[in-house]
């Protein structure tokens, strides 16, 4: 879990442009990610095989 946090923050930081979540992973990363304040700021993209390319925007998604 704490992992997670820190590529949360790396890439609200700006430090990385993205992050892919592997499909078994992707439940656990879900859970830290709705508890960040930062939430509607994170858009997911599903790829093909069931991973998840995450972006930070810097307006929140409505």
């Amino acid at each position: 879990m704490e992992m997670y946090k820190n590529m949360i923050e790396q890439l609200k930081n700006g430090e990385i442009k993205s992050l892919e979540i592997k499909k078994e992973e992707f439940l656990q990363f879900r859970e830290v990610l709705v508890k960040d304040e930062m939430f509607k700021h994170f858009r997911g993209e599903a790829k093909q095989g069931g991973n998840v390319v995450f972006t930070f925007l810097e307006n929140p998604r409505s």
